[in-house]
């Protein structure tokens, strides 16, 4: 298996990338019990370093955590013990029966496994069905297109007490996806490790995952905030309920 996000980008990202999670996970919690699910096992594909497994632990739900990043997931563990956590493709590991599903932070976009490369969503989105218990439910969000205008680079940089983040990012409109093109600074001793990676993502139009959703038998709809936390221009949020 090819490594995506090793030690040092894993870590950068749990400490400077910490707050999607945390200020998103009130509005996943209210989700939740407003939708009568106040136990049971919650299963978070591309659970990062289990931020919002931590959140879903204090309020009362089991966790199965799920990430292709081994560092990650060693991160996870250390932050949420009382979880179980494993190493794997969302795409492919197996989904146990579940009371709620969760996929926070644009991880189904993310084309790190290349069987889901040509797939699109279709597949997951039936396993998941499967594996919610009746009323269960699927909260997850998405990028769509027209993140970088065409033909141009985006460009960013972040910098923390001992880490910095440069990245640059390119959208394909043809072919629906964009690069991100990752270099990292983490400091360790007295010297700056750099790390690459190059993550591509696909994008999806958001009627076309609604559309999905309601052909696997879902009761769908889209959201563009999770509780008082905004999502981005072309960043949308999906609530899916399997029917009792």
């Amino acid at each position: 298996m090819a490594e995506w996000y090793g030690e040092d980008l894993a870590y950068i990202h749990d400490v400077g990338h910490a707050d999607f999670a945390l200020q998103t996970a009130p509005g996943i919690l209210e989700i939740l019990a407003q939708s009568g699910i106040h136990e049971g096992l919650v299963v978070d594909l591309g659970c990062g370093s289990g931020l919002l497994a931590r959140e879903l632990l204090d309020a009362g739900y089991g966790v199965l955590g799920i990430d292709i990043s081994e560092a990650m997931v060693e991160l996870a563990r250390r932050r949420a013990p009382e979880a179980e956590f494993r190493v794997g493709s969302l795409f492919e590991v197996e989904i146990p029966p579940c009371a709620a599903v969760t996929a926070v932070s644009e991880v189904l976009n993310y084309l790190f496994d290349p069987e889901n490369q040509d797939r699109g969503l279709a597949r997951l989105f039936r396993r998941v069905y499967g594996a919610l218990a009746p009323g269960g439910v699927f909260v997850f969000d998405a990028l769509g297109p027209g993140q970088v205008p065409p033909g141009a680079t985006a460009r960013g940089f972040r910098v923390g007490e001992d880490w910095a983040v440069l990245s640059e990012r390119e959208e394909d409109p043809e072919r629906g996806t964009m690069v991100r093109r990752i270099v990292s600074f983490r400091k360790v001793g007295e010297h700056y490790r750099r790390d690459e990676e190059v993550h591509r993502v696909r994008l999806y139009a958001p009627e076309e995952l609604s559309a999905e959703l309601l052909r696997v038998g879902f009761q769908a709809r889209t959201m563009r905030a999770y509780g008082s936390y905004l999502l981005a221009g072309g960043h949308v949020a999906f609530f899916a309920r399997k029917p009792v």
